[in-house]
């Protein structure tokens, strides 16, 4: 299975691996699954990081050389994710986050998140918690 990682995930299977839940280390671990991290979530750490949240305080570059190294699959952003994100109800505020729902529908993959307000979108995101 095809899996997009949302960006706390990320920086956590980087960094902070004991914060994973069962759940996404499983899938995550997983052989089989094909693991993706998408520029947005690059992006979202570059500004969230250049603003003070700590919760973000990650070099962009390191973060996406250490996912490229580890195997993970890079998804650029294209029209069609920025079109499909006028398509998603307004359930989450963030445009990260929606951008990130948006490449899950239009790629076909799963979005691995333990964000609760985006698993109210549905398929094609799976809540990890």
């Amino acid at each position: 299975m095809i899996f997009l990682l949302d960006t706390h995930l990320l920086l956590w299977a980087a960094h902070d691996p004991d914060r994973l839940s069962a759940k996404a280390r499983d899938a995550i671990t997983e052989p089989a699954n094909e693991l993706w991290f998408s520029a947005a979530s690059i992006w979202e750490v570059a500004i969230k990081s250049s603003v003070g949240r700590t919760d973000f305080d990650f070099d962009p570059n390191v973060l996406r050389r250490a996912l490229v190294e580890n195997g993970y699959g890079e998804l650029a952003v294209n029209g069609r994710h920025a079109a499909e994100v006028g398509l998603l109800p307004a359930i989450h505020r963030d445009p990260f986050d929606r951008l990130l729902v948006a490449q899950a529908r239009v790629e076909g993959c799963r979005l691995l998140t333990v964000d609760r307000k985006l698993a109210d979108y549905g398929s094609p995101v799976l809540l990890v918690d």
